[in-house]
């Protein structure tokens, strides 16, 4: 594996994407499908330890590796809590006591024969061998996945203890991090999707939008696989792809700096679940939400009504819970009902309805419509909908104005409609992938906000995980302070090191990597909504709970009361 070795050190060394994407076309340039197939996985968040059957829990390596160094627990625990990383703390751990000059012969040539496991993982079942080798320092990515990590999945609790330990004593300090990012699941690297495509599309001579659409989805490795990725021929289409989705950035300035408003359309910022309903020749309908998952059998009403729509097609657009009695959405909370069933029952199908409104089309009749502007697709989604007259496939209605005055107003009423605010979309725009910049801004009403008491804080992970950077705040009810939000973005780099310090003298009780801290401060903590809920103590959920300001100005009495959060949520 020292190829990605070498690789890896070069994107966590690299000063910027450019570098890092230099790096990764390089590497590609030079590695077989074999090879290629598991880096295109790894570095895209796909793990190798993942599944019913696991190589090992976190739990386990600390455990494995305290026997291995004869170092206490505790030590391996602390040690952890202070690197913030259980890859690079194991492998510390290890070239520390290998200095010593120590070393467990009797864990050579421990390789084994392992059982056929459950097919219950990510990758294909036929990569699971029935041996399993440890690799050396010159062992390939695929030999790593395929002859080791693989197998070893089905061997026993012993026998997975000793291979790993033998691969810690055999690898030199750059393979055995990489080694343990692989066990952790952790390899981190400053790659996400976007760097792999803009990386791999010159190799194959198409564009940075065409590989990110054959991108799109789980990522089964296998040389095929990869082969047919890198085929300057292959059709995403034929590969019954959903596309990457355009997202739309926060509107930065009154939209008066847009320009003329005749060249812009207003929509409402629905608050539900995006999605891509895709409807091909030859297959069953399908919704893909912009989380990357399939959400078939969740909406079966849904997937009904694609299947009487007369033309094969690809549409985007918002699910939401719908009252088909007003009209109008059902608010989020009532959604997660239905996301959280893969098997709906027909009594939570009647109570909680489900219904697509539709923003875009951007495949008709097998032909890509993303690179026409927004204005001709809206005429033609409008078109199919309405010829189709499906009552839960609906359209998103555009919101006439004729001066960017006439838009707040309807701004303000969002929430009437269970709506976050508007949106605003270029009509000459294409459909773009991923966040650009310039045609599609959403414009989200002023966030609710609360004046609440931090009453834990909890460290960071990576380059924050000496520092308490996670905090939960609570608010008053009665005599009592209950917590009622977690947030950890919002404080200045300044701030944070203040408050880790006041953290510190002033914590109360410790519960493992959580303090209990002197409930004396106050936070303006902003959320997106609040709805009742019976999963936590306070009876409420907020929505996107983020830190506004550090309120020095107040003392813990003047936070505000639960009846405030409960009024908001009964709206």
């Amino acid at each position: 594996m020292n190829r990605f070795v070498a690789l890896y050190q070069l994107l966590d060394e690299a000063s910027g994407t450019r570098d890092r994407e230099l790096a990764l076309q390089q590497y590609f340039a030079g590695a077989t499908a074999a090879e290629a197939t598991w880096a295109v996985y790894v570095l895209s968040g796909g793990k190798v330890n993942t599944g019913k059957n696991r190589l090992a829990t976190t739990t386990e390596l600390r455990t494995w590796v305290s026997e291995l160094t004869a170092l206490p627990l505790w030590l391996v625990e602390e040690s952890y809590r202070q690197v913030g990383d259980l890859a690079e703390t194991l492998s510390l751990l290890v070239a520390a006591w290998q200095k010593q000059g120590i070393n467990h012969p009797e864990l050579a040539g421990s390789a084994g024969t392992a059982v056929a496991p459950d097919a219950d993982a990510p990758w294909h079942a036929s990569l699971l061998g029935a041996t399993f080798k440890t690799p050396d320092n010159d062992s390939r990515l695929d030999e790593w996945t395929e002859q080791f990590l693989l197998p070893l999945v089905a061997a026993d609790a012993e026998q997975r203890k000793r291979a790993i330990q033998q691969a810690w004593q055999q690898l030199d300090t750059p393979s055995r991090l990489v080694f343990n990012k692989l066990l952790t699941g952790s390899l981190r690297a400053g790659v996400n999707k976007r760097s792999l495509q803009n990386s791999l599309a010159p190799l194959v001579g198409i564009s940075a939008a065409d590989m990110a659409h054959r991108m799109v989805g789980e990522w089964l490795p296998s040389a095929q696989a990869y082969e047919t990725l890198m085929d300057p021929e292959t059709s995403a289409q034929l590969l019954d792809k959903p596309y990457p989705f355009y997202l739309a950035s926060p509107l930065p300035q009154e939209p008066e700096a847009l320009g003329d408003p005749k060249d812009w359309l207003a929509e409402w910022k629905w608050d539900g679940i995006r999605v891509q309903l895709v409807r091909r020749q030859g297959h069953a309908p399908y919704l893909w939400s912009r989380g990357e998952e399939r959400l078939d059998g969740r909406f079966p009403e849904l997937e009904a009504a694609a299947a009487l729509l007369p033309r094969d097609m690809v549409l985007d657009g918002e699910l939401l819970a719908w009252d088909y009695e007003q009209n109008k959405p059902l608010c989020f909370v009532a959604l997660q009902s239905r996301i959280q069933k893969r098997k709906p029952s027909a009594k939570l199908m009647q109570t909680v309805p489900a219904r697509i409104l539709f923003y875009d089309l951007l495949e008709c009749d097998g032909e890509d419509l993303r690179a026409q502007p927004l204005e001709q697709r809206r005429v033609k989604l409008e078109r199919i909908i309405h010829h189709a007259a499906l009552p839960a496939l609906g359209i998103s209605p555009q919101l006439p104005f004729d001066s960017w005055d006439a838009l707040p107003p309807l701004r303000n009423s969002a929430a009437e409609r269970n709506a976050e605010g508007l949106m605003l979309k270029a009509l000459a725009s294409p459909y773009k992938e991923g966040r650009r910049r310039g045609d599609w801004w959403k414009w989200k009403v002023d966030p609710f906000s609360i004046d609440a008491v931090l009453i834990y804080a909890q460290s960071g992970s990576g380059r924050r995980s000496t520092l308490h950077t996670d905090y939960t705040f609570a608010v008053w009810s009665g005599d009592a302070l209950v917590p009622v939000a977690k947030a950890y973005s919002g404080l200045t780099d300044v701030e944070i090191l203040r408050l880790d310090k006041w953290i510190r003298s002033h914590t109360v009780e410790r519960f493992g990597p959580v303090r209990s801290v002197t409930p004396s401060l106050v936070f303006e903590i902003a959320f997106e909504g609040v709805n009742r809920s019976t999963r936590h103590k306070s009876g409420v959920a907020v929505r996107f709970p983020r830190i506004l300001r550090w309120r020095e100005d107040k003392t813990a009495q003047d936070a505000d009361q639960l009846s405030a959060l409960l009024e908001l949520a009964d709206g």
